[in-house]
């Protein structure tokens, strides 16, 4: 009888979430989104971060698709791009100042030109069934304290059969005077991949031995490193990079499962269709924004907000399990429009 008790205790205290659930880790500074006990991601907003991120980023059973390095490392990962965690957003010049490339990375007598994405007050974490949401605030400051855009964001995550799809809507408003997004090519929302999801490449980098140490490899080991991209246009690899489509994606096998990342814009965000960054090694970004550096000098934005003027920006990021065709990639990108009712 005793026996039988501590069972039933036993499956009394254990969680089960079908749903998807938020839960806080104020001491850290984030708080973790689950789905059937499977962690499907974390809001993070330490200020040590320079931005608020996504990391880790899971699929729907678990497989996590981003790059370790340099929050979590793992054995095999390049460790390139400090800047490079998770799913974020942010520009290489905001008034001249880059939130991009900041990180831990640069030393303190190096951080004038630099920039950080602040949360301001506490995130607000909702979930009903198969959706949850986060709204939070921040400020973009200068290394020396002046604020230049006010941000306000909501991430929105729904369980779609065999997907993850995410959301990001955030509107930037220029807060003490005008501010002008110069046309370069570092932003603008992105995602750092897995090593098995990068596409094979030759090029020496530094990469994490199984000691833990950083190593410089001659001959890249290309073992279980299976990316590709495909845009809308049928356009592959490389060729991708610094085209407009109406979406990208980038698949590859991670644990012994097809993986599949869909990315695309939203038809009222400015410099749409966007173009996009995405690179062999694991970079994959959306940039809206970098008109002139994409188009060879043909085409400018220069995007300038004059002081409280506002603009939108909604994103989609789509974790799908399983391997998709073009057609396939093209009939999941309009469900998902007409499901977000775009």
């Amino acid at each position: 009888m005793r026996i039988i008790v501590v069972i039933l205790l036993l499956a009394a205290n254990q969680t089960v979430f079908s749903q998807l659930v938020w839960r806080e880790r104020a001491s850290t500074s984030q708080i973790e989104l689950y789905h059937q006990s499977r962690l499907i991601t974390s809001f993070c907003y330490s200020d040590s971060l320079e931005k608020p991120i996504l990391f880790p980023v899971n699929s729907r059973s678990g497989i996590t698709v981003t790059r370790g390095f340099p929050l979590a490392p793992r054995v095999g990962e390049r460790t390139d791009h400090p800047h490079h965690t998770g799913v974020w957003l942010n520009y290489e010049s905001v008034n001249g100042i880059d939130y991009w490339n900041n990180s831990k990375a640069i030393s303190p007598g190096k951080k004038d030109h630099y920039g950080s994405v602040v949360v301001f007050g506490k995130p607000v974490a909702t979930s009903s069934g198969n959706e949850a949401r986060v709204l939070y605030d921040a400020h973009w400051i200068s290394n020396s304290g002046d604020t230049m855009l006010l941000e306000r964001t909501t991430y929105r995550f729904r369980m779609m059969d065999a997907s993850v799809v995410i959301t990001r809507q955030t509107t930037l408003e220029a807060w003490d005077s005008s501010v002008v997004f110069r046309d370069v090519k570092d932003g603008f929302f992105a995602i750092r991949v897995a090593r098995e999801l990068e596409l094979p490449g030759d090029v020496p980098d530094n990469f994490i031995d199984a000691q833990g140490n950083v190593t410089r490899m001659q001959k890249v080991d290309n073992t279980n490193v299976t990316g590709d991209y495909l845009n809308s246009e049928g356009l592959r690899g490389d060729d991708v990079w610094g085209k407009r489509s109406s979406w990208v994606m980038m698949s590859g096998v991670k644990e012994k499962t097809d993986i599949s990342l869909l990315m695309f814009d939203h038809e009222s965000n400015p410099g749409y269709p966007a173009y996009y960054h995405a690179r062999g090694y694991g970079l994959f970004a959306i940039n809206p924004l970098g008109v002139d550096i994409f188009s060879g000098g043909k085409e400018q934005l220069n995007l300038t907000l004059s002081r409280g003027q506002k603009t939108t920006f909604t994103f989609y990021l789509v974790i799908h399990e399983g391997k998709l065709s073009a057609s396939q990639a093209s009939s999941l990108y309009s469900s998902i429009k007409r499901f977000q009712g775009n």
